[in-house]
């Protein structure tokens, strides 16, 4: 496929994952009650957090956001507009639906990571590891600033585990050779319906338990 195709649907894989991304950062600072300064910060650790560390990992240059500032616009739209419609009695509908967007962008980040460092002929769990970074570290910065445990680590259900499938899925399509947008495509629905079924179903990883 031509190479200007797979990179507009590059682009648009992190245009949606970072808008939602940016929604919980969003949710999660205004329950905190932080300021429209907070807000924006977290919303902007949520949105771009992981894919800046994907970028550092693989030298890019420059990275992604500062190539695309539109997407720091979108960004602080976003943090400027919510305060304007949110309010308390939202903050706990809101926070359950926010699973299902945040869910669709932790399929769309560890597909795009993955690929990405694919493309530079990394080895292949290398490759998963970068859709995995991608996929989580912006939810964990998101909440070790508003002084939480982060919940990829906390809440026991499949979160990162969900990544790393779907990174592995795209990394088999890609070895048996096929287009790389059903690549993109397959690893990221692994990782979304993997995820929205945790949720669903509860299912839980194992905990540590003492006595």
């Amino acid at each position: 496929m031509n190479a200007s195709v797979i990179g507009a649907a590059l682009y648009a894989v992190e245009v949606i994952g970072i808008a939602a991304f940016a929604l919980s950062g969003i949710i999660e600072a205004a329950r905190r009650r932080l300021d429209v300064v907070g807000i924006t910060a977290v919303a902007g650790l949520a949105a771009f957090g992981g894919g800046t560390l994907r970028d550092l990992l693989l030298d890019r240059r420059p990275l992604f956001w500062v190539e695309h500032n539109e997407l720091l616009w979108m960004v602080f739209a976003l943090a400027l507009a919510a305060p304007l419609f949110l309010r308390g009695r939202h903050f706990s509908l809101t926070e359950r639906a926010m699973q299902l967007p945040d869910a669709i962008g932790l399929g769309l980040f560890c597909a795009s990571g993955t690929q990405i460092a694919l493309a530079m002929n990394l080895p292949l769990l290398v490759s998963v590891l970068m859709g995995l970074f991608t996929a989580i570290i912006g939810g964990v910065l998101r909440d070790i600033v508003c002084n939480e445990i982060p919940r990829v680590f906390s809440d026991h259900r499949p979160y990162a585990l969900c990544a790393f499938a779907g990174g592995w899925v795209l990394v088999g399509a890609d070895s048996l050779g096929f287009e790389e947008w059903l690549c993109l495509f397959l690893g990221a629905a692994t990782a979304t319906i993997s995820r929205i079924a945790a949720i669903l179903l509860d299912w839980e990883i194992p905990r540590w338990r003492t006595e």
